[in-house]
């Protein structure tokens, strides 16, 4: 049996969820406790024995423990290879790998200002200015972000020849930034419709709306565009 500790509004935890889900893999999901002052604190005690990086994702299998979503999801395709979730050209695996990093790495860093969004307004007036001028500096940059991946799309349905872990991780990316309050999709024809088109798939529809349920428990609620 597949165990993976996830949180209810984890972006990589919920990477993994999609990539199981997709390979048609059964699970155990242990969800660990969270809110919106504290975070993860106090930590599970199992995900600080299993992982030196004390969070989530972390995931095991017959005695092989693993953590980092990336990680996580190249060993399930490697594992467990029908469907695959990687091209299988050296070079397409490695644009692959890029889109992935893309999502994980470069629109994160606009994605975390904005992240305020979710918590508890606070106390302090010039620190809620503060906070809020840099979640606008970083929503231009997710409608930047946005444009290159539109020209990346052009007229495909995924942005390999397959589903991939690129798309997940990309997927969970647009999702975080509209959920944040981010820019809309207006005006980029081809993301929107592939991020329509993949919400509608059920591993990524119960990941939707599971984290919509979550945030209606623990989250400011947050206005959204578009």
């Amino acid at each position: 049996m597949i165990t993976l500790y996830s949180g209810p509004l984890s972006l990589f935890a919920r990477k993994v969820e999609i990539a199981l889900r997709e390979k048609g893999l059964a699970f155990e999901r242990i969800m660990v406790p969270f809110n919106q002052t504290t975070g993860y604190d106090p930590k599970h005690p199992e995900v600080i024995a299993l992982n030196p990086k004390r969070q989530v994702p972390v995931l095991s299998d017959c005695g092989l423990v693993l953590y980092d979503s990336t990680v996580i999801n190249e060993y399930l395709d490697e594992a467990y290879p029908a469907p695959p979730l990687m091209p299988e050209s050296p070079v397409e695996r490695a644009r692959c790998r890029l889109d992935e990093l893309y999502a994980d790495e470069i629109m994160l860093q606009a994605l975390k200002p904005l992240m305020h969004r979710t918590g508890p307004p606070s106390p302090d007036r010039d620190r809620r200015i503060a906070q809020e001028a840099d979640a606008l500096i970083a929503e231009e940059a997710l409608a930047q972000h946005y444009e290159v991946l539109e020209q990346k799309l052009a007229r495909r349905e995924f942005f390999g020849g397959i589903l991939s872990v690129a798309d997940i991780a990309l997927f969970m990316s647009v999702l975080f930034a509209r959920r944040l309050g981010g820019p809309s999709l207006d005006g980029h024809p081809a993301l929107a419709t592939w991020f329509m088109r993949l919400k509608q798939r059920p591993a990524f529809a119960q990941v939707v709306a599971e984290i919509a349920e979550a945030d209606r428990r623990l989250s400011v609620p947050v206005a959204l565009r578009g």
